[in-house]
């Protein structure tokens, strides 16, 4: 997750989960995500409709997946 996620214990709430989206938006056939957010098009069609705990499990996906993305990439990794 994020470097600040679980700080402030003594807060009400975690603050907002921020948009994915880093402006390089292209669908990628292969895995369904965007190759830009690693999101999948009903995640991106739905972020505003989601509450916060839902956003968080997004950005928990994304998280998996850039690490699968990465292993992919490793000598030995798993293919694409």
């Amino acid at each position: 997750m994020r470097a600040n996620a679980g700080a402030g214990a003594a807060s009400p709430s975690p603050s907002p989960s921020p948009s994915p989206c880093i402006g390089v938006c292209r669908m990628n056939d292969a895995t369904g995500w965007c190759d830009g957010c690693l999101r999948t098009i009903d995640e991106i069609a739905g972020w505003a409709l989601l509450d916060d705990a839902a956003k968080r499990a997004v950005w928990q996906a994304i998280d998996a997946r850039h690490a699968q993305r990465l292993a992919a990439r490793e000598p030995g990794g798993a293919p694409r």
